[in-house]
C-alpha cells in the first residue's frame, strides 16, 4: 500500500519520511520502519554532532536550522559544505567505512535534527526495493551539490565566486555568519567585507 504522508503526521521521522516520499512513493511499512528508526536532537549553536574521533556513521535531516562540515588544516579551519532545512547531512568521507575521518559536522544556528544510523539506512536498501531509488535521488543531489562546490572553487576571482555563491545558495545570504561564508569561498573575512559592501552598493540588474 503507498504510503500518504498525512497517514503518519504525529509519527517520529514524519519529516523525514515526507522527505522520502517526496523523492518516491514509499510504502506504509517503509514509513514505519523510518519512524522507529528515526531519533530526535535539539542541538544549540556552536555544537558538533560528529568529530574526527567518531566512527559510528549517522545521517542526519535538517528540520530546522544549519550545519556545516569542517577540515582542519594547520589550525585553520576550512568549511567544505553548509547545508539547511531539508537536507540529508553526514560525512560523505567515511560513509560505508565506519572509521575515523577528518571531517568535523557542527551546528551553526540552534537546529533540529532527526537523527538515523548508517546501519538503519543499509537494513532499509536490504529490505524495502523501494529505499534504493531513494538512496540514489538522494546522492544525485550530492553529486550536483559537489560539482557546483568544485565548480565555485576554481573561479579565480573571489568577487565572482561571491556573487555566484549569493545566486545559487540565496537562503543563506545574510543568514550565516560571514567567518563560515569566507572560509567556505576561500577568502579572508576582510576580503568578503569588502566585496559584500560593494555587492550591496551595486546590486545586479
Amino acid at each position: 500500500m503507498t504510503y500518504l504522508p498525512d497517514q503518519l503526521q504525529k509519527t517520529p521521522g514524519f519529516e523525514l519520511i515526507t522527505c522520502f516520499a517526496f523523492l518516491h512513493p514509499i510504502s506504509e511499512e517503509i514509513a514505519t520502519f523510518i519512524s522507529g528508526k528515526s531519533t530526535y536532537l535539539s542541538v544549540k549553536k556552536g555544537k558538533f554532532i560528529r568529530s574526527t574521533l567518531d566512527t559510528k556513521e549517522k545521517l542526519y535531516f535538517i528540520i530546522r536550522g544549519c550545519v556545516r562540515g569542517f577540515i582542519k588544516d594547520e589550525g585553520q579551519e576550512i568549511t567544505t559544505w553548509i547545508n539547511g532545512e531539508n537536507h540529508v547531512v553526514g560525512s560523505i568521507r567515511s560513509l560505508g567505512l565506519d572509521q575515523e575521518t577528518e571531517e568535523h559536522l557542527q551546528v551553526i544556528e540552534d537546529s533540529l535534527l532527526i537523527e538515523i544510523e548508517r546501519q538503519a539506512i543499509d537494513e532499509m536498501y536490504e529490505r524495502f526495493p523501494e529505499a534504493n531509488i531513494i538512496g540514489r535521488k538522494i546522492l544525485e543531489r550530492y553529486y550536483r551539490d559537489a560539482e557546483e562546490r568544485a565548480f565555485l572553487s576554481r573561479l579565480p576571482s573571489a568577487e565572482r565566486r561571491y556573487r555566484r555563491f549569493t545566486r545559487t545558495r540565496p537562503e543563506l545570504v545574510g543568514r550565516i555568519p560571514m567567518k563560515y561564508v569566507a572560509s567556505y569561498l576561500s577568502m579572508t573575512l576582510e576580503t568578503l567585507c569588502r566585496i559584500r559592501a560593494k555587492a550591496l552598493q551595486n546590486p545586479p540588474l
